[in-house]
């Protein structure tokens, strides 16, 4: 059974995952995305303060 196991995994065609950019580019978008976030958090930070 085994020896059946390997010969399927040899005769199956790997299909590369393409990606519509490149690896780099995701964690630089992420990244990105979070320093937008951080700074609108810090835009808000006194706000409270101001109203008193």
């Amino acid at each position: 059974m085994t020896s059946s196991l390997v010969n399927l995994a040899q005769q199956t065609e790997e299909h590369a995952a393409h990606l519509p950019m490149p690896a780099i580019m995701y964690g630089i978008v992420a990244f990105a995305i979070l320093m937008l976030l951080l700074l609108v958090t810090l835009a808000y930070r006194n706000v409270h303060t101001r109203r008193r």
